[in-house]
């Protein structure tokens, strides 16, 4: 079962909760949650931004048919992705869209450039009709995206170069009394031995490796016992063994940091510019807050066989990220209306996650001890940021002050 999630994007709020069954596939479980999303009647929707799951005939023609705006992200194995990042290429020069500063003072500002186009496409409508229709396409080139994506091709070609080496090695190291044998060989290398079918595999990606067979000559063992005559020339054989040829496949740069967005949203509605920036902010409002609970290792493994315990389960999750959300939305509205910090991981940020924020009251402690007959308690840790943070939530400070009594052990009973 997979826990299906709509939030909203000025801060990551739970809107609407579905389970699915994991084993369906995305694009017919994504247009039922769509689907589900418009019938809750949510006020002040403008449209839904979602990620590669969501580029489908299906839900491309529900949302064209029910008038829904849709942002998301064409997958790189689509051919009008490829067909449109190759135009990109051919364009001198894009607009203009975004910029921003570095993340660090030495990283050089982030731009986007990127320019909308139209092209025809295929729809499902929910009859099941199938037809081509104009879409608009934003084609953007992001110099962040360029930078990572080549040092990651460097890294990974490096690391493969290491596996390859060794490939090379154990491949030519063998010796072939026939050429039948060599070519068996060399068929199960490319992927074209007995009882392969389909697809060949294509186990290198960074390098092309090519295999050829080669006649050779190698010495043997002498047939006779003894020590050989000086004029006996010494024993040879021929045979065959395999070449290996490695040619490490080059990348330009020129083709890294391309993305296509699909919208059905018009040009007059939002502009190329705020197509972008819808897209992106998933990733700094939405993504992170429930980056957590992605990971395996956050929610413990729970056995349930009713689908009204997992539906139970699931709410509660939903309620602890709709407290979750809230707390950091509230946290740095205050901090922004009246310019403050609170201490970070790195730095005071402006901006903190709820969980730096509820990671800051780990060190604030009740400690009480006993003096005599009195028992005197005092809050240990407090420190200014923590009452701005209850001014922020609407807390008392009186949370997080001392009692103003002490208690006599001798008005005390033990049971």
């Amino acid at each position: 079962m997979l826990l299906s999630l709509g939030v909203s994007g000025d801060g990551g709020f739970p809107l609407r909760v579905g389970l699915r069954d994991g084993n369906r596939s995305d694009s017919v479980e994504t247009p039922r949650a769509i689907e589900e999303c418009l019938a809750l009647g949510l006020e002040g929707v403008r449209g839904i931004v979602a990620d590669s799951k969501a580029s489908s005939r299906r839900t491309l023609g529900l949302c064209l048919e029910r008038g829904v705006g849709l942002v998301t992200l064409v997958p790189r194995t689509c051919a009008v992705r490829q067909e449109l990042e190759a135009w990109g290429l051919q364009q001198p020069a894009l607009p203009l869209l975004v910029e921003k500063p570095g993340r660090t003072k030495d990283e050089a500002p982030r731009h986007w450039h990127g320019q909308s186009v139209i092209r025809q496409v295929e729809v499902e409508y929910s009859d099941g009709r199938v037809a081509w229709e104009a879409l608009r396409f934003v084609v953007v080139h992001s110099s962040q995206l360029a930078h990572q994506q080549t040092q990651s091709y460097a890294s990974g070609q490096g690391k493969e170069a290491e596996v390859v080496a060794d490939h090379v090695k154990r491949g030519q190291a063998q010796g072939f009394a026939c050429l039948p044998d060599a070519e068996a060989a060399r068929a199960a290398y490319e992927g074209r031995g007995p009882g392969q079918r389909g697809r060949r595999p294509r186990p290198w990606r960074y390098h092309t490796i090519r295999y050829r067979i080669v006649a050779e000559s190698r010495h043997t063992r002498r047939a006779r016992r003894g020590r050989p005559a000086k004029t006996e020339p010494p024993p040879m054989e021929s045979g065959y063994r395999l070449v290996v040829d490695v040619e490490a496949v080059q990348k330009p740069e020129e083709d890294n940091g391309w993305t296509v967005l699909a919208t059905t949203v018009s040009p007059g509605t939002c502009t190329d510019a705020e197509i972008l920036q819808a897209y992106q902010e998933q990733h700094t409002t939405v993504e992170p807050g429930f980056r957590g609970i992605k990971n395996p290792a956050a929610i413990s493994p729970v056995w349930l066989a009713k689908p009204e315990r997992m539906a139970a389960l699931a709410m509660l999750t939903v309620v602890g990220l709709l407290v979750y959300s809230i707390l950091q939305r509230q946290v740095r509205l205050h901090l922004r209306t009246y310019d403050q910090q609170v201490p970070g991981n790195k730095g005071a940020p402006a901006t903190p996650t709820a969980a730096v924020v509820l990671a800051l009251f780990a060190q604030v402690a009740l400690v009480q001890f006993w003096i005599g007959d009195q028992e005197v308690a005092q809050v240990y840790g407090l420190q200014p940021h923590h009452l701005l943070i209850c001014d922020a939530l609407g807390l008392a400070h009186s949370w997080y002050e001392a009692p103003s009594t002490q208690k006599n052990g001798r008005d005390i009973q033990t049971p």
